[in-house]
């Protein structure tokens, strides 16, 4: 709730019209439900403009030797 409760806090601020929540790996599924929360039950007219899935390519943690692929999403919401 408290991501929800900041991205309320910066439309009601008035400094922009858009937000872009990032996310990566096990972070994506709050990152979607953030986004859903605040548009469903918060700002009924807050649109999802954009979602941008991708990967990106970790170093090796330690005592690994193979880097790894983390999966990554961007979803910008705009409100008119």
């Amino acid at each position: 709730m408290s991501y929800v409760l900041a991205i309320i806090t910066a439309f009601s601020s008035g400094t922009g019209k858009e937000i872009t929540l990032k996310a990566r790996g096990q972070a994506i599924t709050t990152a979607v439900d953030v986004a859903e929360i605040t548009r469903s039950r918060f700002i009924k007219e807050l649109k999802v403009t954009t979602i941008a899935i991708g990967t990106v390519e970790m170093p090796p943690r330690e005592g690994e030797t193979k880097a790894r692929m983390v999966s990554t999403i961007e979803i910008t919401l705009s409100k008119p």
